[in-house]
């Protein structure tokens, strides 16, 4: 994030990371810009006070004494010019010792130990999908969604609403917030939720709605006391091996409820099988339709669903190429570190479109889907999902493309930098 000046502005003018956090801590009326946001480089001087605060202030390198290269990982599509300019950026204006450049879906791909597939890398605001043959992009197939995690955000923020203890908590009928405090109220806590692990995915044909069973009012769960025996239900599941008949339905009944108390804000809430729903809107963005949402006014009615656009998106690859393609279905971005299952719950939904169960049938048609991951065998990624997929592939070529002790990998969509020690 950069602080927005005039065109004139130059590159010390830009407040980056902690200096940025400190000036908005302190209140100071500051514009934030993101000078990659729209899939392009929106601002040349603002990209370069990001470049240049990773490469001096967060890894301390001396400009004037630079003798590492750097590899950078950017979004696909660029033009010829753009790479020109970000090559000439870097060592001209940076100084490295050399440089390369790996499209981001590339890199994501190769973190998987394959080299053909499709992409799906779910952003904040759009999602993008990249089929990828044999190691190279398949520009014409590439295809972007306005669907994002922003969507699942503000879906589950309005779910809330009708949680009264969430709304007693922080809204009481007495002294109600303004709609749009409550609003970033609700965004925040919806937030956390997923930070913190507490989503999970449902596949095709499941259900994260609560079933109605006589209790659908969480606020009376937890005046009868009941949301303590809910949480710790995996504990005494285990302890009721032994019991009676009754006491064992009554502790499937609690455990089925699938409530959880979180502390957001100094008090404690109580939540239920909403908070599973949070990715129903990449799925069928017909619910975002009416939400409250200032970003859902300019984008129309008509957002395809995410398997949608991955199964366009495949249907734009040469036929007989689709069968590989659809081998290495890679579904990642910053939202699979928290959310667990959207590859799954992706892979479930797109049966549709493999012609599986066609009369005719031919050696070049697909059959199945096969979903990747990023390989157990990397320690340091398997409580990451495939969040970290970018930044990992683009390690892998720093280590064998650059031909040098010490090599620099960034991306910055996952605010990594770091140093590379190359294999030997």
């Amino acid at each position: 994030m950069v602080q927005s000046r005039p065109s004139t502005a130059l590159v010390h003018d830009y407040l980056v990371g902690s200096q940025l956090d400190e000036a908005l801590a302190a209140g100071q009326d500051i514009a934030v810009s993101w000078p990659f946001a729209d899939g392009t480089v929106r601002d040349w001087v603002q990209a370069e006070a990001l470049w240049k605060y990773a490469l001096f202030n967060q890894l301390q390198l001396r400009r004037t004494q630079n003798e590492s290269p750097v590899l950078l990982s950017m979004f696909s599509g660029l033009s010829r010019s753009d790479y020109e300019r970000t090559c000439q950026l870097f060592f001209e204006r940076l100084n490295v010792a050399g440089f390369c450049l790996v499209e981001r879906p590339m890199a994501q791909i190769y973190s998987s130990n394959t080299i053909t597939g499709v992409v799906v890398d779910i952003g904040h605001e759009k999602t993008d999908v990249t089929p990828v043959l044999d190691g190279l992009i398949i520009h014409n197939a590439r295809t972007t969604s306005t669907l994002g995690v922003r969507d699942c955000q503000a879906y589950l923020a309005n779910l809330l609403r009708t949680n009264q203890t969430v709304m007693n908590a922080f809204s009481p009928p007495e002294s109600p917030l303004e709609p749009e405090a409550l609003n970033n109220l609700l965004l925040d806590l919806v937030k956390q939720i997923m930070e913190d692990g507490y989503v999970k995915v449902p596949s095709d044909g499941e259900t994260a709605v609560v079933e109605d069973e006589g209790i659908t009012d969480i606020a009376a769960i937890v005046v009868a006391g009941k949301e303590k025996a809910v949480i710790e239900s995996g504990m005494k599941k285990k302890a009721n091996a032994k019991a009676s008949a009754a006491e064992q339905a009554r502790a499937r009944e609690i455990e089925a409820l699938d409530l959880i108390t979180v502390t957001f804000r100094e008090k404690e809430v109580t939540l239920g099988k909403e908070r599973h729903r949070f990715c129903e809107p990449l799925f069928d963005p017909s619910l975002l339709q009416g939400l409250p949402s200032y970003h859902q006014c300019a984008r129309g009615s008509d957002i395809l669903s995410l398997q949608e656009v991955v199964g366009k998106s495949v249907a734009l690859v040469e036929f007989d190429q689709r069968q590989y393609v659809w081998q290495g279905l890679f579904v990642t971005g910053d939202v699979t570190r928290h959310v667990k299952g959207i590859g799954v719950a992706l892979q479930s939904r797109l049966a549709p479109y493999l012609l599986a169960n066609s009369d005719i049938q031919t050696d070049v048609q697909a059959r199945v889907i096969r979903l990747t991951n990023v390989p157990e065998y990397y320690p340091e990624y398997r409580d990451t999902g495939n969040g970290y997929a970018a930044f990992l592939g683009a390690s892998i070529v720093a280590k064998v493309a650059v031909h040098s002790t010490l090599a620099i990998d960034i991306d910055f969509a996952n605010g990594f930098t770091a140093l590379l020690q190359r294999l030997e």
